[in-house]
């Protein structure tokens, strides 16, 4: 019995993994709608966990504040990109290993007419965008401290903050042109030229 009960839970808890997934999903495309009509400040909690047919205390299970429901592809960034910056190959120099990861990071996460929207939403909003800037800056304290380690290209502290600072740049102005065109413009180009402008 006991070890039949083992043998399940993984399984268990895995469906309970996919099904939190899929409401997480279900509950910012929601909220996004919401936030598209009326305007962020404008969209309380109350208002999306009604629009989903949930309690207020249910949604706090899903996210922690309101302002968390557009993060989304933030959250999971940072450890991924660390990740991929550590498995790049070790002669490849420090600027090309953060342009090639990023790019192809940003090519992932900003090709949708929903990202496209998020987008507008956070520079639309001051406290989006303060929140973007402190989400930012942790995942690029992660990324220096894996560039400083990276094997067969040791850098000190400072050089690793100031190329992981400049990428951070490089990102942010090739996110407002995109904008400006309207999401029509190619983001691998506008990161290239980015990159290349600002390459040390």
């Amino acid at each position: 019995m006991g070890s039949r009960e083992s043998a399940e839970r993984p399984e268990s808890g895995g469906l309970r993994a996919r099904a939190r997934r899929t409401m997480k999903a279900e509950l910012a495309s929601l909220a996004m709608e919401l936030f598209a009509e009326r305007g962020f400040d404008e969209t309380t909690v109350e208002d999306i966990a009604h629009a989903a047919g949930l309690s207020k205390r249910s949604f706090f299970r899903y996210f922690p504040s309101k302002e968390d429901v557009v993060f989304g592809t933030v959250e999971s960034m940072a450890d991924e990109v660390a990740d991929e910056v550590r498995g790049r190959p070790v002669d490849e120099p420090p600027w090309d290993c953060l342009h090639q990861v990023l790019r192809a990071w940003q090519q992932r996460i900003l090709t949708s007419e929903r990202q496209l929207a998020e987008l507008t939403l956070i520079e639309a909003t001051p406290s989006l965008r303060a929140r973007l800037s402190q989400k930012r800056d942790v995942m690029r304290a992660q990324v220096a401290e894996v560039l400083a380690r990276r094997p067969g290209a040791p850098l000190d502290v400072f050089t690793a903050d100031v190329l992981t600072s400049a990428a951070a740049a490089a990102l942010d102005a090739a996110d407002r042109e995109w904008l400006r065109s309207g999401g029509t413009a190619d983001r691998g180009t506008l990161v290239d030229r980015a990159f290349t402008t600002l390459r040390p």
